[in-house]
């Protein structure tokens, strides 16, 4: 089992909450995220063109990323997701990628190892499908990432 040393703090300490639980709990707090997901900004609510579908994920989940300007190298990456309410895990792991990784620098999101998701311990809860959607989320997340911060380097 991996550590979650290896994870930004946020991310680290939402980890530790569901691996503190019982399976049925981590799907209920899988729930609780997916309804803490924020809706997408007016700006991007109108233009759809400006997410990027994450094919793998079984329900249609969108996503994009903008990193804050004037903060340097280091600028804060925000993250947008669009998911629709009637795919609460989809929803939910996207929320848990919010709360963890929205906000840090790039260089943090990129350091997030890719089967982290396997850390939340869902993968006897979930269909092993959903799990390959999650990894792929985060994975589209880092590669946008990384592309965004080769352009500005």
């Amino acid at each position: 089992m991996m550590t979650t040393q290896a994870l930004p703090t946020a991310l680290a300490a939402i980890v530790d909450d569901f691996q503190a639980l019982t399976e049925p709990e981590r799907l209920q707090l899988l729930l609780e995220f997916s309804q803490g997901l924020p809706e997408l900004p007016e700006r991007l609510k109108d233009h759809p063109e400006l997410l990027e579908q994450v094919v793998e994920c079984q329900s249609p989940l969108f996503l994009t990323i903008e990193t804050e300007k004037g903060g340097g190298p280091a600028g804060a990456v925000r993250l947008f997701f669009k998911a629709p309410a009637e795919a609460p895990t989809t929803r939910g792991f996207a929320g848990v990628l919010h709360e963890g990784l929205d906000g840090l620098s790039a260089e943090e999101i990129l350091s997030v190892p890719d089967d982290m998701p396997e850390l939340l311990g869902l993968t006897r809860a979930i269909t092993p499908l959903r799990m390959r959607g999650m990894t792929a989320m985060l994975g589209r997340i880092k590669r946008k990432v990384a592309a965004s911060t080769a352009v500005r380097s």
